[in-house]
């Protein structure tokens, strides 16, 4: 402590523990063209379909986005297709819908123990901010829907 009642954290305060220097920034990776989020049941969905949140699609697939705007002539810069995405203009969501239509994604439920624990699936927009999956697939995830998370990553 100091004279004005300051507590110093000392070195090893710094960088060990859960919120240390070594687990919270040089173990953790941040990885691009990814998510996360809760999984809920969609028994609507195909087998082959996961319902993908709105705005983890726009995330996810802003750049190609963005490029069929522009290919389009819908855009002449990244900056105007950026605002049209910020604002959420219709023909954005029709571009999504098309780019998605091209781009299977993969999900994820840590631990990966086996290779059922990845698996690729054609992604759809569902309102919410969950991922919509067929009960049927759970089994090689070992997910249920419990408050359970995946990953979703985007291949390039």
């Amino acid at each position: 402590k100091d004279s004005h009642n300051k507590v110093y954290k000392s070195f090893s305060d710094v960088i060990e523990g859960k919120e240390g220097r070594f687990r919270e920034t040089l173990l953790g990776k941040r990885v691009d063209y990814s998510g996360r989020s809760v999984i809920v049941v969609g028994p609507s969905l195909s087998l082959h379909r996961c319902g993908l949140p709105r705005e983890i699609a726009i995330e996810l697939f802003q750049i190609f986005v963005i490029r069929g705007l522009i290919r389009q002539h819908l855009a002449s810069n990244i900056g105007v297709a950026k605002s049209k995405i910020r604002e959420k203009e219709s023909i954005v969501w029709e571009i999504l819908k098309e780019v998605m239509r091209g781009h299977p994604v993969l999900l994820n439920r840590a631990p990966t123990l086996h290779r059922l624990g990845i698996q690729a699936f054609q992604p759809v927009l569902v309102e919410g901010r969950a991922i919509c999956l067929h009960p049927l697939v759970c089994k090689g995830f070992n997910a249920d829907f419990d408050g359970d998370q995946m990953a979703v990553h985007v291949p390039l």
